[in-house]
């Protein structure tokens, strides 16, 4: 079988199993205090799901790796968004609105005109070591320039969440290629410091999306996808040596494809962004549930004992 389908296979198994992971995130962190910390959270079994999920999707994105250039499996990240939009409605008992659906075909066609670009053959290229202590250096500084005060903390979480684990995921390519490679020594100082560098910011791109989830699922979901193939992509041309098939003669429908691909995660982040409100609101006829902030209703025999308590008052008492 061909080494690129078979990227493509993996790639598109873990998207799923990321979706599923971003959704069970969503729905833990809506019934999560605000100031809770990660020790509140390893008592859930919500929580050590949504774990197993990313490790899951993560495994499959390392083995995708080794069949594929970082060009061509990151890219497919964005179809976690495509997936999260039935995988989210399901769970919310609802239908995939329209939007929704032309959301999803946008960021397809875009994905496909960018896989049609990015199909190249597989690097063999590695960071060193000086290499990897600063692409983890500047990405710590950008993630801490990401998590100042200010408006909107959400996205920023979500942001730096997608930085994070598009490094985890260039810094996984070294790893990779490293320890596959026969020629090399199996134990070395920069393999242990990526291994470490790995680990560290995979875990903080969990703990920031759980972060950023507090505020829905769609527009943090949809951050994180867009950030995560830009901050992969941009190690892969720079330090790892990978380019677009064709060349210059390719960058056109790969910014076409690009441009699809973000309108059909905007398109996307608006319809479930708006989700969450609509969902808040009382169907027609319903009464409020007790805890939920609205005012109670009253029954008829405590509307009766009130009427009663007003004709006792005396006029002006």
């Amino acid at each position: 079988m061909n080494a690129t389908v078979i990227a493509v296979a993996l790639s598109l198994v873990s998207a799923v199993a990321y979706a599923a992971a971003a959704v069970a995130q969503a729905r833990l962190a809506t019934r999560t205090e605000p100031g809770a910390g990660l020790l509140s959270l390893l008592g859930r079994g919500a929580w050590w799901s949504a774990v197993g999920l990313n490790a899951g999707g993560a495994l499959l994105h390392v083995a995708a790796l080794g069949y594929g250039p970082l060009m061509l499996v990151q890219p497919l990240g964005a179809l976690t968004l495509v997936a999260a939009v039935p995988l989210g409605a399901r769970a919310a008992g609802r239908r995939v609105t329209g939007i929704e659906w032309r959301g999803t075909i946008l960021t397809l066609l875009g994905l496909g005109a960018l896989l049609m670009a990015a199909g190249g053959t597989v690097p063999h290229e590695t960071l060193s070591l000086p290499e990897a202590l600063a692409v983890g250096a500047g990405t710590m500084a950008v993630v801490a320039g990401l998590g100042r005060p200010g408006a909107r903390p959400g996205l920023r979480h979500a942001a730096a969440s997608g930085i994070t684990s598009g490094v985890a995921s260039a810094l996984t390519q070294t790893l990779t290629v490293s320890v596959t490679d026969r020629t090399g020594p199996l134990f070395s100082w920069r393999l242990v410091v990526v291994a470490v560098l790995v680990s560290a910011f995979a875990l903080g791109g969990l703990l920031l999306a759980q972060t950023a989830y507090r505020g829905g699922l769609g527009a943090p979901l949809a951050v994180v996808t867009l950030a995560n193939p830009v901050a992969a992509t941009v190690i892969g041309l720079v330090l790892l040596g990978e380019n677009l098939r064709g060349g210059t003669i390719s960058l056109l429908p790969a910014l076409l494809g690009a441009v699809a691909a973000v309108r059909g995660v905007v398109l996307l982040c608006r319809a479930q962004a708006a989700v969450p409100v609509a969902a808040e609101r009382p169907a027609p006829g319903s009464h409020p549930r007790i805890g939920d902030g609205a005012a109670r209703v009253p029954t008829d025999r405590s509307a009766r004992r009130t009427e009663g308590e007003r004709e006792a008052v005396p006029v002006g008492g």
